[in-house]
């Protein structure tokens, strides 16, 4: 990371997160300023101590000397403890603000910028890289001002003692300096590794857990095992190497720390036997000097804290800048609902990853309160069309009208707010059934749940568990069956009662009795609602007012049942495959 670059982001973490806490760091300043006044007193004391009740024995100041001792070591003590308690307070509350907005992000963002990057990589965001700016605001900034401080001080001190002495024990400072700046640039570049490294094992973490049941039933687990231990040795390697630079000063600083103690040595022997420096004097200098040691070594090494924090913010800040493309627009009008009838003005969409259009200049008109079905193979732009209507992505040519009106000329939140979304990928939180069917619309009476549950053919299988509405689903539903899972969510989707239902294959992955039991719940859901269902049995869209068929993306049949079947080839053909 370049010096310029650095400055701007410390800068940003200042102005942004740092300085509405401001009060709290004049507190930590105040108290530093202590913590390094009362280290230069104890070194100072042994001044008079030694004189006083060693050389001349005055019996008075041998009671008075050790009493301020132990005052000045109870206040140093007392106030860097509320220095680093204020201090603590600051870095955490800046990491929770910081690990609050890239949540903020992620709730917010766009579905395109979402699929463009691992989940795994966001959580290491939250998990890592917030710790590594709260450790640069809680130690950095502390360290900053408490050990500068504490050096001004002691350094004042040791000038105070013998001026002569004091230029001979500062020499090891630029040279610490110079050691710091090369050992922070190094760490700042080790630890972007060791942070891509760790989002790379919350990646392979959350395919394990997310693939559990094929990595079983193609035995891949050693295999498996071989990733980890790699993803895992190389993170590991790259720790060991940033603790390595880390630890790197020590040697060095240790040594010189020899050659000044023995050179200081040496050299106040000639100034106390040339009457120079008295012992006293000796004692004290001694003290401040080697008081003097641990500030310097770790202002040495601030810098790599400050790299390394700097580098997380900069993730972080990639993340939470990140611009969102499709949001809700608080000077738009909201969308007027009436037949809640969806028109398609010669659409193109195509994704990201791809030059590939997913569909393809396409017209169609979905009418109020009737039922549309897409049928195609898989690929033919099905589940395209169904992610446009609620803005999940937008098109890059074409209108898409919801009661003649641009659904992005409407605030976002009112036109998702008058759609349902019933999906063959059911996602249920790891809450209770009350909690996950509530989600819709958390107002809902206990009255209005039952009816949707019983609208649902939910309330069958509910009353029959130990817990009935309490019970606790698990990760994703996980203790519950695919038609279960289905069936709460088809009562989630009642209870918005939104006018717009959005069927996305919702019955393919259940067995013949499941899907009996959820078509007749799906019945229930899109009775005189504007309904687009993506059909993969096409025995269940027969009562379809109007069935499109796709293929590559373009609309290449349009009708019901019965008029396609006797005129379109390709929707004769996908029919008569299903009946084989």
């Amino acid at each position: 990371m370049k010096l310029e670059e650095l400055k701007i982001i410390l800068k940003r973490l200042y102005f942004d997160y740092i300085k509405i806490h401001f009060y709290r760091i004049i507190i930590c300043l105040i108290l530093s300023i202590t913590v390094a006044g009362t280290s230069s007193s104890i070194a100072w004391l042994l001044d008079p101590a030694v004189k006083k009740i060693f050389i001349e024995k005055d019996q008075t100041l041998a009671w008075l000397i050790p009493v301020a001792i132990i005052m000045t070591f109870a206040t140093k003590g007392l106030s860097l403890y509320f220095a680093r308690l204020n201090i603590a307070i600051v870095g955490q509350k800046i990491s929770g603000e910081l690990q609050k907005k890239i949540a903020k992000s992620i709730l917010y963002s766009d579905i395109q910028t979402l699929d463009a990057r691992h989940s795994g990589k966001y959580i290491s965001n939250i998990m890592h890289d917030s710790g590594q700016v709260q450790h640069l605001v809680s130690t950095g900034v502390l360290n900053l001002m408490k050990d500068s401080f504490s050096v001004v001080f002691l350094v004042s001190l040791m000038f105070y003692q013998n001026w002569k002495l004091a230029f001979f024990a500062i020499l090891m400072i630029p040279l610490a300096a110079g050691l710091a700046k090369n050992l922070g640039k190094q760490i700042g570049k080790a630890t972007t590794q060791a942070s891509y490294l760790a989002g790379n094992l919350t990646t392979f973490l959350s395919d394990i857990f997310q693939g559990s049941k094929v990595i079983r039933i193609y035995q891949k687990e050693k295999d498996e095992e071989l990733n980890s231990k790699n993803v895992i040795n190389s993170l590991v390697d790259k720790k060991i190497k940033i603790e390595s630079i880390m630890i790197r000063a020590t040697p060095i600083m240790e040594t010189l720390t020899g050659f000044m103690i023995a050179g200081f040595i040496f050299y106040s022997g000639k100034l106390i036997n040339s009457g120079e420096l008295g012992i006293n004097n000796f004692f004290s200098f001694l003290a401040a000097m080697m008081l003097a040691y641990q500030p310097i070594r770790s202002l040495a090494t601030l810098n790599m804290t400050v790299y390394q924090g700097s580098a997380a913010a900069k993730r972080i800040f990639s993340v939470i800048d990140k611009s969102i493309l499709i949001k809700n627009d608080t000077n738009s009008p909201k969308l007027n609902v009436k037949n809640s009838e969806i028109e398609f003005q010669e659409v193109n969409f195509n994704y990201e990853s791809t030059t590939e259009k997913a569909i393809n200049n396409i017209n169609f008109k979905i009418e109020g309160g009737k039922i549309t079905a897409l049928v195609g193979k898989s690929g033919s732009g099905k589940s395209t069309i169904i992610n446009l209507i609620p803005r999940f992505y937008d098109p890059q040519n074409g209108k898409i009208l919801y009661d003649s009106q641009n659904i992005k000329e409407v605030k976002l939140d009112s036109l998702r707010k008058n759609i349902s979304l019933v999906s063959q990928d059911v996602v249920l939180f790891d809450s209770t059934i009350r909690n996950n069917i509530l989600y819709a619309n958390p107002s809902a009476t206990d009255k209005e749940l039952l009816l949707a549950c019983n609208y649902a053919a939910a309330d069958e299988f509910i009353e029959k568990l130990p817990k009935k509405y309490e019970t606790m689903v698990g990760e994703n539903g996980v203790k519950l069956s695919g038609g279960q899972k289905q069936r709460i969510s088809i009562a989630r989707a009642i209870l918005k009662k939104s006018p717009v239902i959005l069927l996305d294959e919702a019955t393919s992955a259940l067995d013949n009795e499941s899907e009996k039991i959820v078509q007749h719940a799906i019945n229930n859901l899109i009775k005189g609602k504007t309904t687009l269902i993506i059909a993969h049995r096409l025995s269940t869209i027969h009562n379809a007012e109007k069935i499109l068929v796709l293929e590559q993306g373009k609309i290449v049949g349009e009708g019901n049942h019965k008029y396609l079947i006797s005129n379109n080839l390709k929707y004769k053909s996908l029919y008569e495959s299903q009946l084989k």
